[in-house]
């Protein structure tokens, strides 16, 4: 008996103990403001929403976001550059607070990583192309062939919906060179990646002219259990949309008014 208690009494002790610590390392916010940084994972070749100046510095919509942020905390920004594949590994490891990354908000990330509520940003389908083309409506592709990359979530809504011919590749840069070459009128491609690229004095004689279809949200994420962190994020994102300091950044960097930050900024203002 003797031991057994022993035994429950080790285990109460150590399980108080396990909580202690995991309370401890999931204060973020606490950790934040005494390192008196906030380091924050950001695209760095993704124009404009996260890319490098001439002097290498990281500028963009997010990291302008991860600006505000910093300041609402008042310490200092460090970007680090992130790519799809290791950014959520980035934040599940401790190299950075928080990712702000053109991240699509998936049930299947939400298991890895803590997606904020409400999503900031959104995506979806778009055409580029030449001006000459005119493109005024979507059915207007219809038996015309269309640039599109292999496996697209989008392939199958422009094809069954819309009647265009796709001319598929694996990657970007033969999509890019197959456009210019005319071999297609456009390529449907993710918007907000289209926007970059016509940026671009190469493409001055181009244009993105459609509304965008298939909208899917971005999320901005923090390591699991920091529940502090969270809630703070959660109200700066719901301030981002009430004040319109996105659509404020959208004009910024030369990005068409989205109608996810219109429609959130309309919610939120009226909230």
């Amino acid at each position: 008996m003797k031991t057994l208690a022993t035994k429950a009494l080790f285990l109460g002790v150590a399980g108080a103990i396990a909580a202690y610590a995991a309370a401890a390392k999931a204060d973020a916010l606490e950790d934040i403001k005494k390192r008196g940084t906030l380091i924050v994972g950001t695209k760095a070749d993704y124009r404009p929403y996260g890319f490098r100046d001439p002097d290498g510095k990281i500028i963009g919509l997010e990291p302008d976001l991860a600006a505000d942020i910093a300041k609402r905390l008042g310490v200092k920004l460090e970007l680090v550059p992130v790519v799809a594949s290791n950014r959520m590994q980035f934040l599940d490891q401790g190299k950075i607070d928080l990712m702000i990354a053109t991240m699509t908000d998936t049930p299947e990330r939400r298991k890895v990583v803590d997606i904020i509520e409400p999503d900031y940003y959104a995506s979806g389908a778009n055409i580029m192309a030449p001006k000459s083309v005119h493109l005024s409506d979507w059915n207007q592709v219809k038996d015309k062939p269309v640039c599109m990359i292999q496996g697209a979530y989008y392939n199958k809504e422009v094809q069954e919906k819309y009647g265009a011919t796709p001319v598929a590749f694996a990657g970007t840069a033969k999509a890019y060179t197959a456009l210019k070459n005319g071999s297609c009128i456009g390529f449907v491609y993710d918007d907000t990646a289209l926007i970059g690229a016509l940026q671009d004095p190469d493409w001055k004689d181009y244009e993105m002219p459609l509304k965008s279809i298939l909208p899917l949200p971005w999320g901005l994420a923090v390591k699991r259990g920091e529940a502090g962190f969270e809630k703070f994020m959660a109200a700066t994102i719901k301030d981002w949309h009430k004040s319109g300091l996105i659509l404020e950044l959208e004009k910024k960097w030369s990005i068409p008014k989205s109608d996810f930050a219109e429609e959130m900024h309309k919610k939120y203002l009226t909230d």
